[in-house]
């Protein structure tokens, strides 16, 4: 008797989850409209998956951005024709590189689109270091001069990690002389009076009479001040801009310290050397050789990669190598 009444009370429970979950179907139903309700339910259930994947997507991708700070996301750019109404000038913009591809996908599409707005005819050169010699910024450009061909009458000298933002920064042929775009009032880094660094425009007629920068600037840092003194020696007038008024965020910095570390190392003579003026040495005494150009589409944005492999005389400048 008893065994019977557990018996039923456990049916009574089961048959009441049944009857709950089956409340929406009629007493009375068609093997059709079972297959119908499943199908529905199913649908329902794979909307609900979906609708919360997307949700945690969109929170790991929020995060993400959060964390590692990217700055700009660019739609795909049409490759606008190198229109001649826009002036007789072409612009080379020299970029060294090495390993900074992250920096690279965000520089090429914002430089183009940036320069097209201000209708600025332009080629962009990746001058890619392949050799196992330390990073020599001052020769890369020095070869991107030589390579970028005789469609392009002037130069900027132009770090991978630095985006202009204020569209009223001036990029046209510099015609009186070199022509500094991330002046010491308006790059987040570095303020003092001689600095040329970052952004510099020259016509190629005007780096010529400097004989270029100096070759012997292996590792990070002080090429540029030495080419100050280059442009003053020429007797050419440094020019900047005026009339900014954005400030320290003129420029986007993309540079991270804690992730791409500088070779700030100075060995062996590096020490007293860096601070001399190179009387003799620029273009004339450079020697490299071009391993490859590969033209490249970034996000529609187009240039051309230079690999670049530069030669060292350990006699001269020993400092090119570790140890």
């Amino acid at each position: 008797m008893f065994p019977s009444r557990r018996k039923s009370a456990m049916y009574g429970r089961a048959g009441g989850r049944s009857d709950r979950l089956l409340g929406i179907l009629p007493r009375k139903c068609s093997l059709f409209q079972l297959f119908f309700v499943a199908l529905l339910l199913g649908f329902i259930s794979l909307l609900w998956l979906q609708l919360s994947c997307s949700g945690d997507v969109a929170r790991s991708q929020r995060t993400e951005a959060t964390v590692l700070q990217k700055p700009c996301n660019f739609e795909p750019l049409p490759q606008l024709p190198d229109d001649p109404s826009w002036g007789p000038h072409r612009l080379a913009v020299l970029v060294p590189f090495r390993e900074r591809f992250e920096e690279l996908l965000v520089f090429v599409p914002h430089m183009h689109h940036f320069l097209n707005k201000k209708k600025i005819r332009h080629h962009i050169f990746i001058l890619n270091q392949l050799d196992h010699y330390r990073f020599n910024r001052a020769s890369l450009i020095n070869v991107g001069f030589l390579e970028s061909g005789n469609d392009t009458d002037y130069i900027a000298m132009h770090d991978v990690d630095l985006l202009p933002l204020n569209e009223e920064l001036d990029y046209s042929f510099p015609s009186a002389g070199p022509f500094h775009v991330a002046s010491p009032e308006l790059h987040p880094l570095y303020h003092y009076s001689t600095y040329v660094g970052g952004i510099l425009l020259l016509t190629k007629q005007h780096y010529r009479m400097c004989n270029g920068m100096s070759n012997r600037f292996w590792g990070w840092g002080r090429e540029d001040d030495e080419f100050y003194r280059r442009i003053r020696g020429a007797g050419l007038q440094l020019f900047r801009p005026l009339g900014i008024t954005s400030g320290y965020k003129t420029f986007q910095h993309l540079h991270d310290p804690a992730w791409r570390k500088r070779d700030q190392k100075r060995v062996a003579s590096q020490k007293q050397e860096q601070f001399k003026v190179d009387r003799t040495g620029g273009l004339t005494n450079l020697k490299y050789k071009v391993e490859s150009r590969t033209p490249l589409t970034v996000a529609g944005a187009p240039c051309t990669i230079i690999n670049i492999l530069l030669e060292c005389d350990t006699s001269e400048t020993p400092w090119c190598v570790f140890g």
